[in-house]
Formats: structure tokens, C-alpha cells, sequence
């Protein structure tokens, strides 16, 4: 079943007298509950399309379609509420907030969109912490925890308000290779249990072989697409 589709997707970005095309008329589908890679050399778009997809930026011509919605058309105050009720988020650097402790970082999301009442709240916090391994941590602050320990904090707080696409810009740069492939299985099988859509970008080969879609991006288009699920 179809979630989330763009159609000659492009975003040009203007330096002087110079317009450069980060992306150029980009078009993909991408199903629920699968596990899509965006991949391609420094330059090559990825962040950009990342940056659209998750109403983070706006295109400069063509349409992004989700949830029944066109996106790409939303003002500022709608794309923020829509990030709010569909998306999350894991970023390379982490972006965990230091002064909140592990349970409140990923506790701040539900604040954000008032889900639930707080005896649910707190039940999903606990019950994402557990699942990603660092309940034991709940009481510490980010600068008390490990690289890894952080980015599994991360993915808990992408995915306690349930959102349909979880979108993961190098979640794994800053990470050593077996951490990094703990987190991609980590997101693998949370994937598996809600049912929840992860695209991600990634230099790492080894971790790209874990997906089931991959696209690569070159020069600001798709020069290839690869289905896998036939073959993992």
C-alpha cells in the first residue's frame, strides 16, 4: 500500500546570479512498513529529498503526497503540525536535548502534539525504553550516556508518537560499525512491530545491504532502484 509519493520532485537553491539544482524532477514510492535506503556520493541530493520529504524544506517545483495530503504545498505552521502527527525523526548528531534526562527527551515529542493522558504517556516512554535497551538509563543525561546509547534514545523518541514515517538522515555516522549495525537492526525490528515506514540514507555498504528499497542519487536524480524483498 502506497504512504508517501513524490512526482518530479526538484529544489533548486540560489547562490548570487546562480541558481543550482539540488534535485531534479525526483520521482518515488514508497510503501507502508518497508525499509527504504537512499543512497549516492557527498552532494548527490540525499539530505535535500530527506529534508523535503519531512516538511523541512519546501520544493521548488513538483508534489509530495502523504496521508491523503499534498505536502509540499503546506505553509510553515502546517508542515510543523503535520512533522507532528505523521513523522520522526533520527538525526546523525543525535540532537538529543542536554539538559533533559533520557525519559524526557523522548517523553518531549508527546508534549509537542498532546497524545494521550499522562498515565499513557508514561507507559509508552517506558515501554520504547525498554524496547530500545535503555531503560536502565532513563534517569541519566545524554553527556552520561554512550554514542550508541544516545542514538537508541533517538529512534525511541522517533517512534513515541506512532508516526507512519520515521526518516533517518546518516543515523549511523557518528557511530562505530558494529553500534551502527545495531542500530539498523534496532529500526529493523521496530519496523517489523509497528508496522512503521524507515527511509534512511547511508554511506556505510554494509549497513545499505540491510535495506529492502534502495534508490541512489546522483547529481539530484534517481539513477537506480532496487527492490530486495524478493531476495532477503
Amino acid at each position: 500500500m502506497g504512504l508517501l509519493t513524490t512526482r518530479n520532485l526538484s529544489k533548486n537553491y540560489q547562490m548570487g546570479d546562480v541558481s543550482i539544482a539540488a534535485l531534479s524532477e525526483v520521482n518515488l514510492e514508497i510503501e507502508k512498513g518497508t525499509f527504504v535506503s537512499v543512497i549516492g556520493p557527498s552532494g548527490s541530493g540525499k539530505s535535500t529529498l530527506l529534508n523535503l520529504i519531512g516538511c523541512l524544506d519546501q520544493p521548488s517545483s513538483g508534489s509530495i503526497q502523504m496521508a491523503h495530503q499534498e505536502i509540499s504545498k503546506l505553509d510553515s505552521r502546517q508542515r510543523a503540525k503535520f512533522r507532528g502527527e505523521h513523522l520522526g525523526f533520527v538525526f546523525q548528531h543525535f540532537n538529543l536535548i542536554p539538559v533533559l534526562t533520557v525519559y524526557e527527551n523522548v517523553e518531549y515529542p508527546l508534549l509537542m502534539v498532546k497524545a494521550g493522558n499522562n498515565q499513557y504517556q508514561r507507559e509508552r516512554i517506558l515501554a520504547l525504553l525498554d524496547a530500545v535497551g535503555v531503560l536502565e538509563q532513563q534517569a541519566k543525561y545524554p553527556h552520561q550516556i554512550s554514542g550508541g546509547q544516545m542514538q537508541r534514545v533517538a529512534v525511541a523518541r522517533a517512534l513515541v508518537t506512532q508516526p507512519e514515517l520515521v526518516i533517518a538522515d546518516e543515523p549511523t555516522a557518528n557511530l562505530d560499525h558494529d553500534t551502527a549495525y545495531k542500530i539498523i537492526n534496532l529500526m529493523k525490528t521496530m519496523k517489523d512491530k509497528s508496522e512503521t515506514t524507515f527511509i534512511f540514507s547511508t554511506h556505510d555498504p554494509k549497513i545499505i545491504g540491510e535495506a529492502e528499497i534502495i534508490y541512489t542519487l546522483e547529481d539530484g536524480t534517481i539513477k537506480n532502484q532496487e527492490d530486495r524483498r524478493n531476495h532477503v
